[in-house]
């Protein structure tokens, strides 16, 4: 039997080249070795978003889109909204009473978006308790493996000091959970900041047209020091080799262009385009079957449905039996 994986994503905007890097792509190859889950945690954006639900509602349909278009197919892996199966915040509820207010408070992963977010003593209750959000999420479906980036390895800590506490309880009913941390998990933004992100302002979209790839890969950080083609130049730290070594297919040719510009002799603009080239080739057939999937909304909504309703009957499942664990089941 396979084993069972649950991933997703915050429906807060259009997929980027991060998350194809940092995710999409093992979710493509995942699909087929895996019962995968692939959630669009709804509510979970909402813990930051609650004053701004049309975003987050036409957000969800933007990230179908993005599924779709990359690959991963629905007869696979079955795609569903968090906010439309009840029985997470039951689960979440129940597991909030094996967590202390100080855990939680002290999760780092916590902690470094709070700082983040700048929201100070205003945090949202809900944003504090997603952690545990997250947990009920994972367990719900029986989850035994979860992709994360490492600075999310602290949720998955805390998920299994919940399976811990509720076995210890209650009795057996979860087993703990393994994370599974992704190559290349983390994309640098065109800026040259740590990460790419929607609110930073420096992704580039798995949708951008051609124009869009050009003009955000021209603005993109080299070497500061590299003001004439003659000059030597240097590699590392570059974002446009950066992206080259992540995407570029002929690594050859991309370690030939290292040598060259480290010596001196070859322009940022040379390096930039044969970059937008590299870019457009990965891009263009996603936004192509984008754009296609786009015209019919019926269908992605049937997508959303039929999987969100094969998702409820695997939490309706755990549920009952944590129910008859915790003794909560009077009426059979």
């Amino acid at each position: 039997m396979k084993e069972t994986i649950l991933t997703g994503d915050r429906p807060t905007g259009r997929l980027h080249l991060g998350h194809y890097v940092g995710s999409l792509q093992n979710r493509i190859k995942m699909q087929d070795e895996y019962r995968q889950f692939i959630m669009i945690a709804d509510s979970q954006a909402l813990t930051d978003n609650a004053e701004n639900p049309e975003k987050i509602r036409e957000s969800v349909f933007d990230v179908t889109l993005d599924y779709l278009a990359v690959g991963i197919d629905p007869n696979k892996s079955v795609i569903l909204i968090q906010s439309q199966i009840s029985e997470l915040s039951e689960l979440a509820m129940y597991f909030m009473n094996l967590v202390s207010l100080s855990r939680v408070e002290q999760n780092p992963t916590v902690k470094t978006e709070i700082k983040q977010k700048k929201f100070g003593r205003g945090v949202p209750a809900g944003f504090v308790m997603y952690p545990i959000s997250q947990a009920a999420d994972i367990l719900g479906f029986k989850a035994t493996v979860v992709p994360v980036g490492e600075d999310q390895l602290p949720m998955i800590e805390q998920t299994n000091e919940i399976v811990d506490r509720f076995n210890a309880v209650y009795g057996k009913v979860f087993d703990r959970v393994k994370a599974v941390v992704p190559e290349n998990a983390r994309l640098p933004g065109i800026d040259g900041a740590a990460k790419m992100g929607k609110s930073l302002g420096n992704a580039i979209y798995l949708s951008d047209s051609l124009k869009e790839i050009s003009e955000k890969v021209m603005m993109m950080y080299t070497d500061p020091a590299h003001l004439k083609v003659s000059d030597p130049g240097h590699v590392k730290g570059n974002m446009v080799f950066i992206y080259l070594d992540v995407f570029d297919p002929n690594k050859d040719e991309v370690e030939k262009l290292k040598k060259q510009y480290k010596k001196g002799g070859l322009g940022d603009v040379v390096v930039k385009k044969r970059l937008i080239g590299v870019l457009e080739n990965l891009i263009k057939p996603i936004r192509e079957r984008r754009e296609e999937l786009a015209k019919d909304q019926s269908n992605i909504i049937k997508i959303l449905e039929n999987g969100t309703l094969k998702a409820q009957e695997v939490v309706q499942e755990t549920l009952e039996e944590v129910r008859r664990a915790m003794r909560l089941d009077y009426f059979g």
